[in-house]
């Protein structure tokens, strides 16, 4: 594979739509999108996209006007992202399984006025209660049953009738045929790609109320301009990307949407993260590129070691989103043939900040800053100072992709940059050859007898066990050493170990400070939407256990 990436020429900024348009020209004739059957072109789709942005902009869309998108990974979601941006409005992505007090946070932080969603009852009634409550004024609905080949959409309305959600017939519901039900001739919209909002992409719930993260039109084109740099090989118009993370989180609107449309790849999207569905499209229809996440591969490793599918199509494949365990990126390759890579970013960087090279990975590493980014390590006792190579710190981000600040968040804005620097809130270094190595979140840091006590050096170790498939470690309580580390693991499938095992195996791998107080084994860990290991609801669960211990003894006192 060619792997001469062009760090030279500048990276270019432009309105996001831009790109959409180019490709139009480039390869109307070339499939653009593919779901569950049903192709489009890009000539179709770049007259979809007009039609909505159309339809938007006769229902008040322009400059100020956030749409909030609530949808799954749909050729919707895709004409109505770019037809908003078209029409001069801001997107702002909604994780349809949030719950209606989250979506009610969103909508009125960011001032949302018009949700899309679609007519099924896991999501559309959640955005109806929004209409009487928040400043929701209206609801743009589409239909599953339209976006089904012919026969699947048939059947869809006839036998999953009961998953089909009544939608009143009111001048708050706007049918998505109504929407597009126009000449598709936009009124011209003059867009300052520094300046004018593309996205608010929320982030940071895990912390308190999620902030808005305002990514302008050139941070976003930007960052799809360095990531379809970063894999040179590419073949404008000839590729397949595989879109399975959801399209409303930032790396897989970047990594995958946006750099695919860049490239003039055929989306294939698939709705949610089922193994056997994903392999079968593997499979049946040969993508060549698939961002995702470590759990992902995880699971696909498991598929291709039962043998019988071939896998082969897969070039390139960059994961993000979670540290990926040397051993799972040795593994898939050996049993795809693909190239995977590890990257690291984050929503206020559009995400993506650094990666591997594809000919030049080195183990244990998030990567080099990709063209136009500069990586600083800062002291976190003394933000000011920029600590050499080889020295930890807090990883400090400049770049065209780093977003503008926090919606409505002037204090939290201030908070976050340092010196015009975003501040990431990793802990990390840069080695002799450039290459950044992550240690841990500083809110992860486990601080246990005056000792710093990082989680990932203790998962990475437990991923060198043969029996271990995913591997978390927390703090929890301890009433000598203040904190302590307890590992969570789930093992692969007919693998079995103890905990005393695993922890006489940790013991040649880790220090006794960093050994874990406790290792306990479970059939499913916690995970996000997006497929990454999540850790705040096995904190809680700790919680709730010294709570309930610490309510027992007081009882008994």
């Amino acid at each position: 594979m060619n792997d001469v990436i062009d760090r030279q020429t500048p990276v270019t900024v432009r309105p996001v739509s831009a790109s959409l348009d180019e490709t139009v020209r480039r390869f109307a004739d070339r499939p653009g999108m593919a779901f569950l059957g049903r192709r489009t072109t890009y000539g179709e789709l770049g007259r979809q996209v007009d039609l909505a942005a159309r339809g938007f902009q006769q229902r008040g869309v322009r400059k100020g006007v956030k749409v909030g998108l609530c949808l799954p990974n749909t050729p919707y979601f895709v004409i109505c992202y770019y037809a908003v941006l078209k029409a001069g409005g801001t997107v702002v992505n909604f994780n349809p399984l949030y719950v209606e007090r989250e979506l009610a946070h969103q909508i009125k932080d960011s001032g949302t006025t018009i949700m899309v969603t679609l007519d099924v009852q896991l999501i559309y009634p959640k955005i109806a209660a929004m209409l009487d409550s928040t400043p929701l004024e209206k609801v743009v609905v589409c239909s599953m049953a339209d976006i089904l080949p012919t026969m699947q959409g048939f059947l869809f309305q006839v036998l999953k009738r009961a998953d089909v959600a009544a939608v009143p017939e009111d001048l708050r519901h706007i049918r998505f045929e109504r929407l597009i039900a126009n000449d598709g001739q936009l009124k011209p919209v003059e867009i300052d790609p520094l300046t004018d909002i593309a996205v608010l992409q929320y982030t940071g719930g895990t912390t308190g109320l999620p902030k808005g993260a305002i990514l302008t039109h050139a941070n976003l084109s930007a960052n799809a301009e360095q990531v379809s740099r970063w894999v040179p090989s590419v073949q404008p118009g000839q590729e397949r990307m595989l879109c399975v993370l959801p399209l409303f989180h930032v790396f897989a609107m970047t990594g995958a949407m946006n750099s695919g449309i860049q490239g003039g790849a055929e989306l294939i999207l698939l709705p949610r993260f089922e193994l056997d569905q994903v392999v079968k499209y593997i499979v049946r229809k040969r993508p060549t590129l698939f961002p995702g996440v470590p759990t992902i591969y995880t699971a696909i490793i498991g598929a291709a070691e039962k043998g019988g599918s071939d896998l082969s199509s897969i070039r390139c494949c960059i994961s993000g989103g979670a540290p990926l365990p040397v051993e799972t990126r040795a593994r898939f390759e050996q049993l795809t043939g693909c190239l995977l890579v590890e990257g690291y970013g984050l929503s206020e960087a559009s995400p993506v900040v650094c990666c591997n090279p594809f000919q030049a990975v080195k183990a244990g590493s998030v990567g080099v800053p990709l063209p136009g980014t500069t990586v600083e390590v800062r002291s976190p006792q003394d933000p000011s100072r920029v600590l050499p190579p080889g020295e930890k710190g807090e990883i400090c981000v400049r770049g065209p992709q780093v977003m503008a600040g926090y919606w409505q968040k002037q204090a939290e804005t201030e908070q976050v940059f340092v010196d015009g620097a975003l501040r990431t809130g990793d802990i990390g270094y840069v080695d002799e050859d450039g290459y950044i190595f992550l240690v841990d979140r500083i809110k992860d840091v486990i601080i246990s007898g005056g000792y710093n006590i990082y989680p990932r050096v203790i998962e990475e170790a437990l991923y060198q066990h043969p029996a271990v498939a995913e591997a978390v470690v927390i703090a929890v309580p301890d009433p000598y050493r203040g904190q302590a580390p307890k590992a969570f693991v789930r093992l692969r499938d007919g693998q079995r170990t103890t905990p005393d095992e695993l922890k006489e195996f940790l013991s040649g791998y880790v220090s006794k400070i960093e050994l874990p107080k406790l290792i306990e084994i479970r059939d499913v860990l916690p995970k996000t939407m997006v497929g990454k290991l999540s850790k705040k609801e096995l904190v809680a669960e700790e919680e709730a256990k010294a709570a309930e211990l610490g309510g027992s003894l007081d009882k008994a006192s």
